[in-house]
């Protein structure tokens, strides 16, 4: 039996998940999270084969997750599951150690697949990624050079929080998110916080809905 850990703000979203592994005989969900903290408690406990996480939640998102993750077990299976499937995500999460990466969009079956995939010692990507990863080039070179954490605050900022508010949400003083912020854009090529959120629009770190926590 697969045992998965899953991650991810929105209730429904979990429910929906664990109906459709638990109908597959072979795969059983032990537990679930709706926080990158409490998530990583829960693998530490649990210590489950696969763990199942979004990449945008309310306070540390998934990659910083799978990072800590990662540092407690360095075999750990992470799957990534989101609608924020650009390229930079993709690559940022696999380059990080993510072993699978299903967009929100792909159809259900992908998931069940991507956990037997994974369990298999292999690496799944739903064929929308696929595609995806192939058709922009231009700024990943710039982009993929963000850590987790800075992918954190970039979109934070980017969804037009203030520092000191970053700064309660991540529990980190307010110089430490005006350094980062000067480091990313720096990083990134920008002069000014409005070049911030039009380059995270175009590539998929919020979207035009979207609004802050």
């Amino acid at each position: 039996m697969i045992t998965v850990l899953l991650v991810d703000d929105h209730p429904l979203v979990r429910k929906g998940y664990q109906r459709l592994l638990d109908q597959d005989g072979g795969v059983k969900v032990i537990c679930e999270a709706d926080s990158a903290a409490l998530g990583l408690q829960a693998f530490s406990k649990q210590r489950p084969d696969i763990t199942i996480t979004d990449v945008s939640m309310r306070g540390e998102g998934g990659l910083q997750l799978l990072t800590k993750i990662l540092q407690i077990q360095t075999s750990a299976k992470v799957l990534i599951c989101s609608m924020f499937d650009t390229p930079l995500i993709v690559q940022s999460a696999l380059g990080l150690g993510a072993k699978g990466f299903v967009s929100k969009n792909a159809s259900p079956d992908n998931l069940v697949s991507a956990v037997y995939t994974l369990h298999r010692e292999g690496l799944y990507l739903s064929d929308d990624i696929r595609a995806n990863l192939h058709s922009r080039g231009d700024e990943r070179s710039r982009l993929s050079t963000l850590t987790p954490r800075e992918l954190d605050i970039w979109r934070l900022l980017a969804l037009g929080h203030t520092p000191a508010h970053c700064a309660e949400i991540l529990q980190l003083s307010i110089k430490t998110i005006a350094n980062y912020q000067t480091l990313i854009k720096d990083k990134l090529g920008v002069d000014t916080s409005t070049a911030l959120v039009h380059l995270a629009q175009r590539n998929g770190i919020i979207q035009l809905v979207e609004s802050p926590m």
